[in-house]
């Protein structure tokens, strides 16, 4: 497994926040669609989309999408939880094994 170094881990964290703001801009236009709704759609997905390129000259594709859904799956879950759509016991185990699977799939 490569390492990521301090500069390919910020980019991971990146593209991963792009796909979180991505992620919050579609969950605000679920109620309707806005101008602020689209702009962080389209901010979203360009910052994922540009740090993704970048990324993908120094890191192995599969390596580089565990790392990304790993951290866009907190960001979007911290998210959730702060407008009161946290997870139940049961759903927070099941992704507590989703995310040791990743572990063990990504060693």
């Amino acid at each position: 497994m490569e390492i990521l170094d301090a500069r390919l881990g910020i980019l991971a964290l990146l593209a991963a926040t792009g796909y979180g703001v991505a992620t919050i801009g579609m969950k605000l236009a679920s109620d309707s669609w806005s101008i602020p709704a689209m702009g962080l759609i389209l901010l979203g997905f360009f910052a994922a989309t540009q740090a993704e390129i970048v990324l993908m000259r120094g890191i192995s594709l599969s390596v580089l999408y565990l790392v990304i859904i790993a951290a866009e799956t907190l960001i979007v879950l911290t998210y959730a939880f702060s407008i009161g759509e946290g997870l139940s016991a049961r759903e927070s185990l099941g992704g507590v094994l989703i995310f040791a699977g990743l572990a063990v799939v990504s060693h």
